[in-house]
């Protein structure tokens, strides 16, 4: 088995719109966990018990379903309740859902960090409590948990081939059409992994950044 370096030329342009594909699901899907997560974490801090404990079962049940179970449910079940999605808006969905139910207790462990003076210092100025978030307890609590917000995006790009299974044109699932088209599976699927490896490491070292310059310890 030889590596064809002009076959490779060939399909590369295919395996870079792919990337392109997963850079969108990835991307979209992380804003989707961050904003929903947050919701999540809001919820369960609601007086009312039957939303707090309801909220609380939604995440732990989002947590325990494994990802590809979600994404199956969400592209092929949904059409039976008259609700239908493209692929790759049923995979920014499938993915932004289950992280979010992780991001949600990263944000849980963040708020619970912040000092208890500082609660008490807003009670004492007498701030809405929109205030009171806003410009108060969730600017600390993610600076606290940035390091980790940042490993989900990378987690969640790596989980991205799972959309293959949804028929998300994806790095992954172009390499497989290509390499079904050619019976050649060598320079693809070996190209996939060093995009994959690229990206991955590309991203690690501008979390690693954004970690040093806002986090907190």
């Amino acid at each position: 088995m030889t590596w064809d370096w002009t076959y490779t030329g060939e399909i590369l342009p295919d395996l870079l719109n792919g990337l392109r594909v997963t850079i969108i699901a990835t991307v979209l899907g992380y804003l989707l966990a961050l904003v929903l997560g947050l919701v999540w974490t809001l919820l369960r801090r609601s007086p009312v018990t039957v939303v707090s404990q309801t909220t609380r079962w939604v995440v732990e049940f989002i947590r325990s379903t494994p990802l590809l179970v979600q994404l199956f449910f969400i592209f092929y079940v949904f059409p039976s309740f008259g609700l239908t999605l493209g692929p790759l808006t049923a995979g920014i969905i499938g993915l932004g859902l289950h992280y979010s139910a992780y991001t949600s207790e990263v944000y849980r462990a963040g708020i619970a960090d912040v000092p208890r003076g500082q609660w008490e210092a807003t009670v004492a100025l007498n701030l809405p409590k929109s205030r009171v978030w806003m410009d108060v307890i969730l600017p600390q609590a993610v600076r606290k948990v940035v390091p980790t917000l940042g490993n989900y995006l990378i987690a969640m790009f790596k989980d991205s081939p799972l959309l293959l299974a949804i028929n998300v044109a994806e790095m992954l699932g172009a390499a497989y059409q290509i390499g079904a088209q050619t019976l050649k599976f060598l320079e693809p699927i070996t190209v996939v992994g060093l995009l994959f490896v690229v990206v991955s490491v590309v991203s690690s070292i501008i979390v690693r950044r954004l970690e040093r310059r806002y986090a907190t310890y």
